[in-house]
């Protein structure tokens, strides 16, 4: 266990987690041990996370002079430990309580973060103090729930204030989206890990000065993520909107059926959001409600290209061949929800990931761009191009799916085991639709009025070259180019696919 020497002496213990770029996190509670916030739904797959145990918590060691609790005295240990690591610059990402000592830390010391993460944080230092009227609504959210009852009316006991322990284990169902064995053995290490002296010096007189934080943060440079659960009753959804709206450059989002501790609600769902956040070279965009991530190559005033990946598959799918096309060309390439670091709804369709790619479109005001679709990604491409013609100006479909039942058809899939990096239910449910796709795919091919290519992989697809030669036909003026690599043309003969494009006037 590392451990380092603050400000003022105090030796103060972090833990490392995962492998990667560092990510300083910063426990709330207020000052509860960093324990709690175990591998953050998996984050640490991708960064290694460096959790502080804030001084007098976890291994950490209770300082000479207790006053140094508060908070903004706690901006200096951040710093300090900075600065022992070695980092020009860092991604910090905080919770709940600490939300308030890393706004402080970013208005103190905002030349020294690159990214800044706020989870579920409380807002005492920006001036945005909780709202009762807006927590009852949030709570109320959860009437169904067998505990509601006794969990509000000790929360409007905390309300009138009047806390104590029991009254605050009473409400702790309302911190989680749903209240399992594993919620509640995560909320039964609460009080344990707590320094109840620290915390009632946490927030005290003196700590806070929000017009001069809000001040400096308004000038903040480092990108901001304010992430709130669908039912926190700490930090309400509408609450984390007006203080996303405080950052210059801050990105906000709602992750639903989750409460005060999104990652235990949804550990995928957290780790997504908070890695493509993260990720310098992922961008993000909402179309219909579903998060999508993308990314983007080449001159922003070039011609766009937008390659829509297959199923299962994702947006670093196209990574060799949109380098090659970035040359001339704008290129970006989404996650279909469901797939990669876009959101996963559970809920899959052709229909659906048409409106994705149409969404998308629009989001980024690509309406004429030319649309490369594999696959799955193909038929999603070819549906929207028979409904809405006017937001595709050429249309590629490689290897798509052509719309007859297949035969015979597919028996329902069983789960392969193991961590996936895309949805399960998107594989049953878009196997039915290929055992019985929608007669109308193939009876409006004719309207498609763009510019077509259908690429086919020839004899060694699964695909039925001869049903993509009837698609070809029927769409009006399509070309049809067969390139013997089976179904994944574009990834097995690059070269022999990007000539196929250049030819198609690409």
């Amino acid at each position: 266990m590392p451990t380092f020497h603050t400000y003022d002496g105090t030796e103060l213990a972090y833990h490392l987690v995962g492998e990667g770029t560092p990510l300083i996190c910063l426990p709330g509670g207020a000052m509860r041990a960093s324990a709690y916030l175990g591998t953050l739904g998996g984050l640490s797959a991708r960064r290694q996370l460096v959790l502080l145990d804030l001084r007098g918590t976890g291994d950490s060691a209770v300082p000479d002079d207790p006053a140094t609790y508060r908070c903004d005295r706690q901006a200096e240990d951040v710093e300090a430990l900075r600065a022992h690591l070695g980092l020009e610059r860092v991604d910090l990402l905080a919770h709940s309580a600490a939300g308030d000592l890393a706004a402080l830390y970013a208005a103190r010391y905002p030349h020294r973060l690159r990214n800044l993460v706020l989870v579920a944080p409380t807002t005492l230092a920006t001036g945005l103090p909780a709202a009762v009227g807006d927590a009852r609504e949030a709570a109320a959210l959860r009437a169904s729930e067998p505990w509601y009852e006794d969990a509000l009316a000790a929360l409007e006991e905390i309300w009138a204030g009047r806390m104590t322990g029991e009254l605050r284990a009473r409400t702790r169902p309302f911190l989680y989206g749903r209240w399992d064995a594993a919620a509640q053995e995560h909320a039964a290490a609460s009080p344990a890990q707590i320094n109840a002296e620290a915390a009632a010096r946490y927030a005290g007189e003196g700590a806070f000065d929000p017009a001069a934080t809000v001040a400096a943060l308004r000038t903040l440079e480092a990108p901001v993520l304010v992430l709130a659960g669908e039912y926190d009753s700490v930090l309400t959804p509408d609450r984390a909107a007006e203080l996303a709206a405080l950052f210059p450059h801050a990105e906000f989002a709602v992750q639903r059926g989750a409460a005060h501790f999104p990652w235990i609600d949804d550990a995928g769902a957290f780790a997504r959001t908070v890695e493509a956040f993260l990720d310098p070279e992922v961008h993000s965009i909402r179309a219909g409600g579903i998060r999508l991530a993308y990314r983007v190559w080449g001159d922003p005033a070039a011609p766009p290209v937008v390659l829509a990946h297959g199923r299962c598959g994702n947006s670093g799918d196209w990574a060799r061949i949109a380098a090659r096309l970035a040359g001339t060309h704008r290129v970006y390439a989404f996650d279909f929800r469901g797939h990669g670091l876009s959101d996963w709804p559970g809920r899959y369709s052709f229909e659906l990931f048409r409106d994705d790619l149409h969404g998308f479109l629009e989001a980024r005001n690509l309406a004429g761009a030319t649309v490369v679709g594999h696959s799955m990604g193909g038929a999603a491409a070819y549906l929207l191009a028979e409904r809405h013609p006017g937001l595709i100006g050429r249309l590629v479909i490689e290897e798509v799916p052509p719309p007859f039942p297949l035969d015979p058809p597919r028996p329902v899939p069983e789960h392969p085991g193991g961590e996936l990096d895309f949805d399960w239910p998107l594989v049953p449910s878009t196997d039915a639709q290929l055992n019985s796709p929608d007669p109308a795919g193939r009876e409006l091919l004719g309207d498609i009025g763009v510019p077509t290519l259908v690429v086919g992989g020839g004899p060694g697809s699964w695909i039925a070259q001869e049903d993509l030669a009837w698609m070809a036909d029927r769409i009006p003026g399509a070309e049809l180019v067969t390139i013997d690599a089976g179904h994944l043309v574009h990834t097995e003969r690059p070269e022999e696919f990007l000539a196929a494009l250049r030819s198609f006037g690409m």
